[in-house]
């Protein structure tokens, strides 16, 4: 059975022309990996999901080959298109990576199974980088750890100063897999460090720790630089169970008071 479409967050009808069946996949997709649609549900038909957001069916027939293509609804004749198990997911698109972090909400198993994956991942870049850098590679590196250094106290300028220092990292590995890999999962690692750096004690310590991978990745030490990854990640970790352990209201005040002060002090 059908059900009827969810009030939408944007006005009906506003999807811009261009890359229109996008948008409307961005849309349901951005429901369905939140929950509100479940899997086993009956998608409403082309017709009504064409009615309800005042576009063509045409369009909405072209969204939804794009769910399909990522794992995300099974399209049957007769029945319709069904919404599918998350471990049907195409996890690694990078359009459900970023459909998953892009509400308010905190999709907390999803942050768990990124933290697991640094774990396994980023010791072994470090170590990598440690042998393969280049000087030119070795002051992307620095650039980034200055930057995160700079922008203490300033949530959203920390997030991209950190993010930017792990991806140097992984270009610094010179893997032709692991390159890519940190522009594959740039949402969720935003959506980890701005629940990290909220805290600005916490985050000044990080630093030092991220120092101590510098420094290891510089002095050609790859142990040391396995091992100073695996000190940050542990902190990353410990500083996410404690943030998610606020209520919602909490993290949230925290980061606009951390941003407004931000703004004074700049």
């Amino acid at each position: 059975m059908s059900h009827p479409i969810t009030k939408s967050p944007k006005p009906l009808g506003v999807f811009a022309k261009q890359n229109l069946h996008g948008q409307i996949a961005e849309y349901l997709g951005t429901k369905i990996v939140s929950g509100e649609h479940v899997a086993g549900e009956i998608l409403p038909t082309e017709a009504s999901l064409g009615a309800s957001l005042g576009v063509s069916r045409t369009a909405i027939r072209e969204a939804i080959k794009v769910l399909s293509s990522k794992g995300l609804v099974e399209v049957r004749r007769k029945t319709g298109s069904r919404v599918r198990s998350q471990r049907d997911w195409n996890a690694l698109d990078p359009d459900v990576i970023s459909w998953q972090f892009a509400g308010d909400g905190i999709p907390t198993g999803a942050i768990n199974d990124l933290t697991e994956l640094r774990r396994i991942i980023e010791p072994a870049c470090a170590r990598l980088a440690a042998k393969r850098a280049t000087a030119e590679e070795l002051a992307e590196i620095e650039k980034a750890l200055i930057k995160m250094e700079q922008a203490a106290g300033k949530t959203e300028a920390s997030v991209e100063a950190d993010l930017n220092f792990h991806l140097a990292i992984l270009e610094a590995t010179h893997n032709s897999f692991m390159r890519p890999f940190g522009a594959l999962i740039q949402a969720a690692l935003r959506a980890s460090f701005r629940l990290t750096n909220a805290d600005t004690a916490a985050y000044r310590l990080s630093l030092t720790k991220h120092r101590a991978v510098l420094a290891s990745i510089r002095n050609g030490k790859p142990e040391e630089a396995d091992v100073a990854m695996q000190a940050v990640l542990r902190g990353s970790q410990r500083d996410i169970e404690n943030a998610l352990r606020l209520p919602a209201p909490s993290r949230v005040l925290g980061q606009e008071k951390k941003k407004s002060h931000g703004r004074k002090g700049s």
